[in-house]
């Protein structure tokens, strides 16, 4: 049967190229907490792999003997929400399916199902799972998945019934549970129907560890490219493997999301004897932002959340964050998948989600600028961009439309920058591309703007520049001497044809004609255009 890349749903190793638990997990130190009768949280973000590691790992340890282990997925309870006796009765309907389809434990699924029939649900969990371990042959595991999909006063007694049989453990009780799903527990913000707000951490104080599934590693991405080519044939140029890496960072669902849209999205690009290359990467990327897949989708959900939000504006207008965001936010967004810590800085997880972010928050926008921002207008006879035009018809828009325009965006403080990626987007959308650089106490945000300038697109000769973004913060003086420094210096490491630096004046107090202006400037060799907004 022929495999593909999957992009949807749980793994299944006979149609997917998969990744064995074991190059997912450290199975070592995994054993030791079931063999300690831990019972701990492990959770990542969406579309990493965690049901599919679950299913594999619930099969490799049956297959060992020692244990008997079952996954549950009780999503389903969700919309029970602050009903728990409803909530129970969906867990428990969900454990029964579980055991009937993967022990084929047809009279413990029965048992579980006439259990349903009581109405004692503030016990119905823990009196369950007691039963089924007095009658199992070996100590039981349990994996619950999608637990913190659950709301309110259930959620709050699923935990408190677990905590409740906790010191029966093994032979009344589990020897070891996992709680999977997105968030740590200590992320739970539990709002019962009374009003109370209990915390995760709190409800459920026996967990011993908080395990984080991590993404792919780029020998991991190599390994899963690698079983295409040999089911297939089919070859990857040099460069594509750190195309996406680059694009990815080991992100499972985007790695097998780019992997699918080079090697299977149309008919031309199955053909096993024709390599797949760099640029058709490029593509791929570019064709999963513009259809907006769900996990992008989800993505752009969260940036409107409050605490996400008090992470991610700093990142896009370069800033310090503020002493204010609690050190749970900054967390909360690594969890999700949002950003990561390397190299002891906090920054957008990938170059995929960098692109992504800043399209979704200003997609309302650019749809409105259409006629304001085509292309012909400032395409030159050559077929370059005549970045001057651009970018004062951009100024002479921010001067008459910024702030009712600056109004409509949740992220208002990094509006400048999000408003004039979404002016650029509209002109390069479909022709040339915009790679962004931003991130905490960087200063700036950095644009790189490529855009062909012959038939062959992107494999031909191309129009390269730079153009930093800068807030005013200490005035003029200060601001100009350290935008040109760092534009230089970006100017360079990207090999660009022309450089920008944009300096916009937030202040309310200052007039437009002096914060309007355009200056020609050099430095350390480099010529540089600024404008002032």
């Amino acid at each position: 049967m022929d495999k593909f890349f999957n992009t949807a749903g749980p793994n299944q190793p006979d149609i997917h190229y998969t990744l064995l638990p074991k190059d997912r997990v450290n199975w070592p130190e995994l054993s030791s907490l079931i063999a300690a009768r831990k019972y701990f949280i492990l959770h990542a973000p969406r579309q990493t792999g965690k049901t599919s590691l679950l299913i594999n790992l619930m099969h490799f340890i049956n297959g060992q003997g020692q244990y008997r282990a079952l996954y549950v997925n009780i999503e389903a309870a969700q919309a029970a929400r602050n009903d728990a006796g409803r909530g129970m009765g969906a867990i428990l309907g969900a454990m029964a399916s579980a055991a009937s389809l993967y022990w084929k434990d047809e009279a413990l699924c029965a048992w579980t199902r006439a259990r349903l029939q009581q109405s004692d649900h503030d016990d119905a969990l823990r009196a369950t799972l007691e039963h089924w371990s007095r009658s199992s042959p070996q100590p039981l595991i349990i994996f619950f998945d999608e637990v913190d999909a659950l709301v309110g006063d259930t959620l709050i007694s699923l935990l408190r019934q677990i905590r409740a049989g906790y010191a029966q453990r093994p032979e009344a009780f589990p020897q070891s549970m996992v709680l999977c799903g997105v968030r740590d527990v200590r992320d739970y913000r539990i709002h019962r129907s009374d009003g109370e707000i209990i915390t995760g951490g709190s409800a459920f104080n026996i967990k011993s560890e908080s395990i984080r599934l991590g993404d792919f590693t780029q020998a991991d991405v190599k390994a899963l490219l690698q079983q295409h080519t040999d089911a297939t044939g089919q070859t990857f140029e040099n460069g594509v493997l750190e195309e996406i890496w680059e694009d990815t960072q080991g992100q499972p669902w985007l790695v097998n999301a780019l992997a699918y849209e080079a090697c299977f999205r149309k008919p031309e690009q199955r053909d096993p004897s024709v390599a797949v290359t760099v640029e058709q990467m490029r593509q791929a990327r570019e064709s999963l932002i513009l259809r907006r897949d769900t996990h992008l989708d989800q993505l752009a959900d969260k940036l409107r959340e409050p605490r996400v939000k008090r992470v991610i504006e700093p990142m896009l207008k370069g800033e310090e964050l503020s002493p204010d965001v609690p050190d749970d936010d900054r967390q909360y967004c690594i969890d999700l998948g949002l950003i990561a810590r390397r190299d002891r800085q906090l920054q957008i997880a990938n170059r995929l989600y960098r692109e992504v972010l800043p399209r979704e928050l200003t997609s309302i926008v650019q749809d409105s600028l259409q006629g304001k921002a085509e292309q012909p207008w400032f395409v030159l006879p050559d077929g370059s961009l005549d970045m001057d035009k651009l970018l004062d018809s951009f100024q002479q828009f921010f001067r008459e439309n910024s702030e009712s325009w600056l109004q409509r965006y949740a992220y208002h403080e990094a509006g400048p920058q999000l408003l004039l990626q979404a002016f650029l987007q509209r002109v390069v959308n479909g022709g040339g591309r915009i790679a962004r650089e931003y991130g905490l106490g960087r200063g700036r945000t950095d644009l790189f703007l490529q855009w062909p300038l012959s038939a062959q697109g992107f494999l031909g000769p191309m129009q390269q520049v730079v153009l930093e973004l800068k807030i005013q913060h200490k005035g003029k003086a200060a601001t100009l001497a350290l935008g040109l420094e760092q534009t230089a210096r970006y100017f360079d490491q990207c090999g660009a044809d022309s450089a920008h630096l944009l300096i916009f004046d937030r202040d309310p107090h200052v007039a437009w004609d002096a914060k309007v202006y355009r200056e020609q400037h050099t430095h350390s060799g480099c010529a540089i255009s600024v404008w002032g907004m």
